[in-house]
């Protein structure tokens, strides 16, 4: 019988937090991670709530604890990297450049070729400077965010160019940081040559959109 009061609570507070998960439809980016992290705190803290003291009470009052925990977890987080989000939207609005958060929660920005590079080139356009400009402004505010530039080609010449072109467009975004006060140890770099293509190589316009470099922004794990 106790077995089966336990699982009841239990199953009670589960569906308490796939409604809450579930109304995150209508959310912003931000209500929404702070929602799902309450739900999945209570539901912890309702699992808690049980082991320590076995009745409604405190089942209640554990998820209770849980969801306010799990809200603050998530909010301290989704605030922060919201607030680089908007603030890169605003300095690369008209660019051309898509700041995107990622599943995993870092700060994107997809940089397009027109503004980024040329054609067998690992020059930086002069139009990119003030968009890296800002960015290095904003990392220098903050010294414990994290950098990852990974740099992309076309189809067009043999991997034995491609890969080592790509790498060299995210190594020159790299030293630009550099020169403007960003320590490197910061800023990881890598080329993907032309084996993550987000468009068709069968046109001029989809290779151009293949010729990007992307920069990934992260707090450091939190231990």
């Amino acid at each position: 019988m106790i077995v089966s009061i336990s699982r009841t609570k239990t199953l009670a507070a589960a569906s308490a937090v796939a409604l809450l998960i579930g109304g995150c439809a209508n959310m912003d980016e931000t209500q929404a991670t702070t929602a799902k992290g309450a739900g999945l705190g209570a539901l912890g803290g309702a699992v808690l709530g049980q082991v320590i003291g076995g009745d409604t009470k405190a089942t209640m009052i554990g998820a209770g604890i849980g969801a306010a925990a799990g809200a603050i977890g998530a909010n301290v987080w989704s605030k922060n990297m919201e607030e680089k989000k908007r603030a890169m939207e605003q300095s690369t609005q008209g660019t051309g450049i898509e700041v995107t958060r990622t599943a995993d929660n870092q700060l994107k920005l997809a940089v397009p070729s027109d503004i980024s590079f040329a054609v067998g080139s690992a020059a930086i356009e002069p139009r990119l400077r003030p968009v890296l400009d800002s960015f290095a402004n904003g990392l220098a505010a903050e010294p414990n965010m994290l950098v990852k530039v990974v740099g992309h080609t076309d189809s067009t010449g043999s991997d034995a160019i491609n890969d080592p072109l790509s790498h060299k467009r995210a190594d020159s975004v790299r030293y630009y940081l550099e020169d403007r006060g960003i320590k490197g140890a910061r800023v990881e770099t890598a080329g993907r040559g032309s084996r993550e293509p987000v468009a068709g190589n069968d046109s001029a316009e989809g290779r151009a959109k293949n010729r990007r470099v992307e920069i990934f922004l992260r707090e450091p794990a939190k231990s």
